[in-house]
């Protein structure tokens, strides 16, 4: 028999599931492995393996697994279990230690020998499935009693791809606080443009900004010179300055302003180019070089002694405040400014030229050269021991101080962004007292930046200042949603969609269908249908003016791509074929078949409604399922799960025996069709009679009008009969239907929401 050193783990097949999908609500990836002849190999039976493992990753402790307490994954490696499980908890630790939030996995096996299916979640799949890569490099090794595994590199190179795909640490931060305030999200392209909220009821942020951030707005913010002559001509303290054309002129307008001074470039960020404190011709000429380096129009302006600060402005408020202070080293006699620098200020973790560093480093430059001069000192000067070198004035922003700001001072930052006409700003504001009144001379606003930095501040008093973002955004009472509409099945889905549309638009709202059928944006055809009903639902909901989305999907299409929302207001189940099944992912008979489509149902939410069909058992099984309302259609007169529905104090839509459809809430009856208008109705067809049943209870979960449920099954034209099965004699069956009530008929409480999929 072979030893489990000799072993390997294969990757067959990547799925990527960017919804809701029957494994959890999370984007996840799902990756089929093959551990071949590793089938014989449980942890139990590899010598040291778990102790080699633990000692590697102490950190899975943290993991609860199969026995819900921390140490439960340990113990089933004592006990035994198979390397694609192992993967599975190595693979998501891998991604907690690079910053990745999450922990959803599950390992199944398949019916053939040693194949597994491997999911985690998954907010990047670039990033997951080099986690997954590394985690089984790293299990094999760990197999092998002597074999090394280079963690600390393999964690470096999944943090450069985190940096390279993922969204940066502002952005990530919005995100997750949007998250906690159940406001959907998606991203937009690669970089870091997402969007909050569905529809009309979306927001943009892009890496500090909102789509309430004007460009006029941004390009005030980016011109310094501009910012200072609109903030001093409104009364707000700035430094007094000019640009200047050139090192002469810059010195000129030193002597003008009066020494010291401070030479920055006029478009400059993260403090690139900025010298302070400048007292010598010399100093100000070479100040001038530097600061052109980095862009043509130079800034001279009066130099602001005391702490800078960076106040963030939200809205009509400050939100935080971190202080900031100069950076120097101390000599030891032996190491050199620039060993120094490198030792013990760039060591620091929090320094670093990515985003999700808060300070950048310490470059040794032009600037640092002319800061180092002034002592005599050079990079490569070895500083005696004890002395203390000053290497940098400005930045370095890591105390929290929003609790002392004055109120003035606050006042006056607000004031500043509302000028510049930012909704979000970064105001670097100059004083030796934050909590002091704003005094002349003594204090002064030096910059209005547009896309701050979030990850500068410290949470504070429990809340952070991405959530105080996301509350501006979505003020109390506001979550980003409209009524989303979603149909699931194994037929008649198209034809649902569409009508369910089509009452929607004649009762007001600016209404999309996504479905087989193609995308539609009131009634006009955007396109045909996507690579995905995924891709299609999740393009309709980009829309801007959209006001209700209906969105149909399929069996294979949840298994294969997942749900494009993560929530919905109403959840349409028309049937569940067990023949609907997906082999190459192992959905193979009915009960894989209902597992897939109680998603549909799962991911309703607490104030919306499930629409589900009595007459199914697979599908009337699924109303436990529902976090909110369960509203019942039948085609069957008498039936009696809608009479006990109906007696619990449910909604329902019957089809009678003389053709009369009924919408059914206690003791409360409303006839939608009139048996004399019915007689050319042709009846049997049932798919497309479970279709308009199904539509008729969306609708009513939505309290559209009775009238216009007439108005509209009377008006309706079905799509293309190519694109469903449910579409054949539909047109005869829902025409000439009139009647005079305008009632709606509601529904009880919603019931209490599931935590998770379990």
């Amino acid at each position: 028999m072979m030893h489990p050193h000799e072993g390997r783990i294969d990757i067959l097949r990547v799925t990527s599931l960017r919804g809701p999908s029957l494994w959890t609500w999370d984007p996840v990836i799902e990756v089929l492995i093959d551990i071949g002849d590793l089938e014989d190999w449980p942890s139990d039976r590899i010598p040291g393996f778990p102790e080699r493992l633990e000692r590697w990753l102490p950190s899975l402790h943290e993991h609860r697994c199969s026995y819900g307490e921390c140490g439960g994954f340990l113990r089933r490696l004592a006990e035994g279990t198979w390397p694609g499980h192992i993967v599975e908890h190595v693979a998501l630790e891998l991604l907690t230690m690079v910053g990745m939030r999450g922990g959803f996995g599950r390992t199944r096996g398949a019916p053939d020998r040693g194949i597994y299916k491997l999911v985690i979640t998954s907010w990047d799949d670039t990033l997951s499935l080099a986690a997954i890569h590394r985690a089984i490099d790293l299990v094999l090794a760990a197999m092998a009693p002597d074999r090394p595994y280079d963690l600390e590199g393999a964690l470096s190179e999944l943090r450069a791809v985190r940096d390279r795909h993922w969204v940066g640490p502002s952005t990530e931060a919005i995100v997750h606080a949007a998250r906690e305030r159940g406001i959907p999200w998606m991203r937009l392209h690669e970089g870091n443009l997402i969007q909050l909220g569905h529809g009309a009821a979306q927001r943009r942020f892009w890496t500090g900004e909102s789509d309430g951030t004007g460009a006029i707005a941004s390009g005030i913010a980016r011109d310094k010179q501009l910012t200072r002559t609109l903030l001093e001509a409104c009364g707000v303290p700035v430094p007094e300055g000019r640009i200047a054309e050139s090192p002469d002129d810059a010195w000129d307008a030193a002597q003008d302003i009066g020494l010291p001074v401070t030479v920055k470039p006029k478009d400059g960020n993260h403090g690139r180019g900025v010298l302070l404190d400048l007292r010598t011709e010399a100093e100000v000429r070479t100040a001038w070089t530097i600061a052109a380096e980095e862009e043509r129009h130079v800034l001279v302006e009066r130099f602001v002694p005391g702490v800078e600060h960076r106040l963030l402005v939200v809205g009509d408020r400050v939100v935080a405040a971190t202080a900031g202070g100069p950076a120097s080293i101390e000599g030891d006699g032996i190491a050199t400014v620039r060993q120094l620098i490198a030792r013990q200020l760039n060591a620091d973790p929090r320094r670093g030229e990515t985003g999700d560093r808060p300070l950048n480093p310490v470059r040794v430059d032009a600037a640092l050269e002319l800061a180092l001069r002034r002592d005599g000192l050079t990079p490569d000067s070895v500083v005696p021991a004890g002395t203390r070198v000053l290497v940098q004035h400005n930045g370095n922003l890591a105390r929290d101080v929003t609790a002392d700001v004055h109120p003035d001072v606050a006042a006056r930052a607000c004031l500043a962004a509302r000028i510049a006409g930012l909704d979000i700003a970064g105001i670097d504001y100059v004083t030796d007292d934050i909590a002091r009144a704003p005094e002349p001379g003594r204090s002064a606003i030096v910059s209005v930046n547009s896309g701050p930095r979030l990850n500068v501040h410290a949470p504070r008093d429990g809340t952070s200042v991405e959530r105080s973002v996301v509350d501006h955004l979505f003020p109390p009472g506001t979550n980003g949603r409209i009524p989303v509409v979603g149909v699931a099945g194994s037929s008649g889905t198209t034809l649902a969609a569409a009508l369910i549309g089509h009452l929607l638009r004649l009762h007001g709202l600016r209404t999309g269908v996504s479905s087989e059928a193609g995308i539609d944006l009131e009634g006009r055809a955007l396109r045909p249908k996507a690579d995905s009903l995924w891709q299609g639902g999740r393009d309709l909901l980009r829309q801007r003016d959209l006001d209700a989305a209906v969105i149909a999907t399929s069996v294979h299409d949840i298994v294969t791509h997942g749900l494009p929302y993560d929530l919905c207001q109403v959840g349409v189940v028309t049937s569940v074929d067990p023949a609907d099944t997906v082999p190459d992912y192992w959905i193979l008979e009915g009960d894989d078949v209902f597992r897939v489509l109680r998603t549909q149902v799962d991911v309703v939410l607490v104030s919306g409604a499930a629409v589900l069909d009595a007459d199914s058992p697979a599908v009337a099984e699924m109303a436990p399922l529902s976090p909110g309302e369960v509203i019942f259609f039948s085609r069957r007169p008498g039936s009696a799960a809608i009479a006990e529905h109906i007696e619990r104090g449910g909604r329902a839509v019957t089809l009678t025996e003389r053709g009369v459809i009924m919408v059914s809430a206690g003791t409360t009856r409303e006839i939608l069709f009139w048996p004399h208008r019915i007689a050319r109705l042709r009846r049997g067809d049932t798919a497309a009679e479970v279709a308009v049943l199904a539509s008729v209870g969306a609708a009513i979960a939505l309290d559209l009008p009775l009238s216009t449920l007439r108005t509209g099954l009377e008006t309706f034209e079905p799509p293309r009969p190519d694109h469903d099965d449910a579409l054949a004699g539909t047109a005869s069956w829902i025409s000439n239907v009139s009647g005079p009530s305008e009632a709606r008929i509601s529904g009880p409480a919603a019931r209490p929401s599931r935590s998770s999929l379990g």
